[in-house]
């Protein structure tokens, strides 16, 4: 879609990256929720340099999406919004066979996308063809699932720490960090800081472009797709296939820090998807106070959920 302005065939003029942090700061305030969330900010930026070929390499997989769980509703393709789904510390899971993973517990597009495929979020097929390929020497035999925490505290001082000590445990050279929803953006950017000051190189695949850029980190490989769709687009292996290889050559080639580089792909060829993502401007009075009154029943079950996971931790400690 285009717009003309004398004659000129422009794009449309929303075709752009969708601005998340001012979508996501007038939707709570519209719901009612007060001061907008101050995301992280950072002027400075760690960079690590790989120290030797990727054919050589061990790579780390962090995502933020969570193992399924039966007894936790529904978590399928198309599934609502589902916080009992959450988690609230570090994980690490094997990469054999093909892992069951989901992202309900995460705010992805369900507009227009439905996490039918896990290839588009969760890239470790990629990853192990390019291992057999000899692309990279090898993948970690853990991925690690990082949970998407709105306290930067917790994450910095927790889950951080954890991350690193797992792809430290684990011998990787490098780590590949997949990002869904806008805060899991702001998790693996603040993971992906803290592996680069201690040593390991990083390349954060997302589609908020703006909260990525806003945190700061080394290496962003930027899908202009609907939240959800970071390792490409959904049954489409070739498109997969081309951003896991981006993404690698991001990690392999990127200058120095705050190196972002966009993917050529297109989700559609009308940008009109873009207009939709907690855009107040297209919801009803009704469909705001339906959406607030949601999000506080969501906001209880996570705090049952959180605080049965810490006894769980407690006890098992």
């Amino acid at each position: 879609m285009t717009g003309k302005m004398d004659g000129l065939e422009f794009a449309a003029e929303h075709d752009a990256p969708i601005p998340y942090l001012h979508r996501i700061g007038t939707y709570y305030q519209t719901l009612g929720y007060g001061k907008p969330y101050r995301w992280a900010q950072y002027a400075d930026v760690p960079f690590t340099p790989l120290r030797k070929p990727l054919s050589e390499c061990r790579i780390s997989l962090v995502t933020t999406a969570a193992p399924y769980q039966p007894d936790k509703g529904d978590q399928g393709p198309g599934a609502p919004y589902n916080a009992a789904a959450k988690f609230y510390r570090v994980y690490a899971m094997s990469i054999e066979g093909e892992p069951d993973l989901r992202i309900s517990h995460v705010g992805i597009d369900r507009k227009h996308t439905t996490a039918e495929d896990v290839d588009t979020w969760f890239p470790l097929k990629q990853l192990k063809r390019l291992a057999a390929a000899g692309r990279i020497g090898s993948v970690a035999p853990r991925f690690i699932g990082a949970p998407t925490n709105r306290s930067q505290k917790t994450t910095i001082e927790q889950d951080c720490v954890d991350i690193l000590a797992r792809v430290r445990e684990d011998g990787s050279d490098a780590a590949v960090l997949a990002a869904n929803c806008p805060v899991c953006h702001q998790t693996v950017s603040l993971a992906a800081r803290h592996l680069e000051a201690n040593g390991i190189p990083t390349v954060v695949m997302g589609c908020a472009k703006d909260i990525v850029e806003h945190v700061g980190v080394p290496r962003f490989l930027f899908s202009d797709f609907p939240l959800g769709n970071a390792a490409g687009r959904p049954k489409d292996v070739a498109s997969q296939a081309f951003t896991m290889e981006l993404a690698l050559e991001v990690l392999e080639t990127a200058p120095g820090p705050r190196t972002t580089v966009q993917s050529p792909l297109r989700w559609s060829d009308s940008p009109d998807w873009k207009l939709d993502f907690s855009n107040v401007e297209r919801l009803s009075a009704e469909e705001i106070a339906r959406r607030k009154a949601e999000f506080d029943a969501n906001k209880e079950v996570a705090k049952s959920r959180r605080v049965d996971e810490g006894l769980a931790v407690k006890a098992a400690e």
